[in-house]
């Protein structure tokens, strides 16, 4: 368990979470500009699929704050131990407090000592470059807007291809997404 501050901790999801995780992510994404209101629905794709490689949750006085999802992602050419990060999404009265940070920085690192090769989000690049994710042309989402699909490997080399992240993340369309 990984403290944010003297009353925030970050820990692997429960099953009690469940119902705490959904509610966050609703209303994490319910006045964001890009979204369509399905991230919470991915979340339960994601782990009615056994889908979820990673599921954190940040709690603070035994209430969720916040939440990330991370899953296998496939990519043409057949490089493996890639993941996708996301939805993440923190209460919107938890915002700006640091929650957000410290789920990607543990899920980052757990999935480095799980052996994985790297990650991938679609995201806002000022937000994510903090972590290390950048743009490259050598790993492409369809329909990502440009500059927006980020990418964090944990080994040298990042493979080239198209990714495809697991069918839950139909119900949202990259081609959506515009950021400033």
């Amino acid at each position: 368990m990984q403290t944010v501050s003297s009353d925030v901790h970050v820990r692997t999801e429960a099953p009690a979470d469940v119902a705490a995780i959904r509610a966050v992510t609703e209303d994490a994404f319910r006045e964001h500009p890009h979204s369509r209101q399905t991230e919470a629905q991915i979340v339960d794709a994601l782990r009615s699929a056994g889908a979820l490689s990673l599921s954190l949750v940040a709690h603070r006085g035994g209430r969720v704050v916040g939440h990330a999802a991370f899953a296998p992602i496939s990519i043409t050419g057949g490089a493996t131990g890639w993941h996708s990060m996301g939805p993440l999404s923190v209460a919107p009265d938890a915002q700006g407090a640091g929650v957000g940070a410290a789920l990607v920085w543990h899920g980052l690192r757990t999935l480095r000592q799980l052996g994985a090769a790297g990650c991938v989000v679609l995201g806002e690049p000022a937000y994510h470059g903090r972590f290390g994710f950048r743009s490259t042309p050598a790993l492409r989402l369809e329909g990502a807007p440009p500059g927006c699909f980020l990418v964090r490997p944990f080994e040298r080399l990042i493979p080239m291809g198209t990714v495809r992240f697991h069918p839950a993340f139909d119900l949202a369309d990259p081609g959506d997404w515009t950021f400033p």
